[in-house]
């Protein structure tokens, strides 16, 4: 298996550089509710040994002058303003390929935030960023935890829409893997059993699963 990844953010104790170990320790002590508050955080595709990584990109989706932008367009107070920078968040993508074949396959973990324009923006910024980096009539899969759900989301369901053309949006549930010219099966939920090590929960939500053809 090949594991391509890319920082988000390191960890840190605090306002204070800090060590993976010593988040992991502290980690350890609840994993459900500190989650990554102190490991840091990195975006992270697994892959088969018969696909070969052509080509790895990726790009911040809440940098300074983007937050900046957003935040004056949206005209948001200083409280999100400032919640918004708080954590790193990026996009990666890989063209991965299959003999003579190629697709493109994205990673994203979005910021999650009660007011749901700002994750929406920055899945609309990774949409395009994907797009841009796909040639023409190449496939596409952009998945991962978008901190969205089909109800309170304007971008997810524009992506569904015939312009952008992806499919496989869930109903409910905030994790979503999307593919565009590719044939692939229903999404499918993770039972809460499978997420479930030494008797915790490791997910605070239900990844999902989903067949491509």
């Amino acid at each position: 298996m090949t594991v391509v990844g890319d920082l988000a953010q390191r960890p840190r104790l605090g306002p204070l550089p800090s060590t993976p170990e010593l988040g992991r320790v502290l980690t350890d002590l609840n994993h459900a509710l500190l989650r990554s508050a102190f490991t840091g955080q990195a975006n992270a595709i697994l892959l088969s040994p018969q696909l070969r990584v052509a080509e790895h990109r990726h790009v911040a989706l809440n940098p300074y002058a983007f937050r900046r932008a957003q935040a004056h367009r949206l005209r948001l107070g200083i409280v999100p303003r400032l919640a918004w920078g708080k954590e790193r968040r990026v996009c990666q993508a890989l063209r991965v390929a299959h003999g003579p074949e190629t697709l493109v396959i994205a990673n994203v973990h979005v910021t999650g935030s009660t007011d749901k324009r700002i994750p929406d923006a920055e899945l609309m910024r990774a949409a395009v960023f994907v797009d841009g980096m796909a040639r023409p009539d190449e496939p596409i899969v952009l998945a991962g935890d978008f901190n969205l759900t089909l109800r309170n989301s304007t971008t997810l369901p524009a992506l569904l829409e015939s312009e952008w053309g992806f499919t496989g949006a869930t109903e409910v549930g905030i994790d979503h893997v999307l593919v565009r010219g590719l044939q692939a099966g229903d999404p499918v939920r993770w039972p809460r059993e499978r997420r479930v090590k030494n008797g915790r929960v490791l997910s605070d939500h239900a990844p999902v699963d989903r067949e491509l053809r």
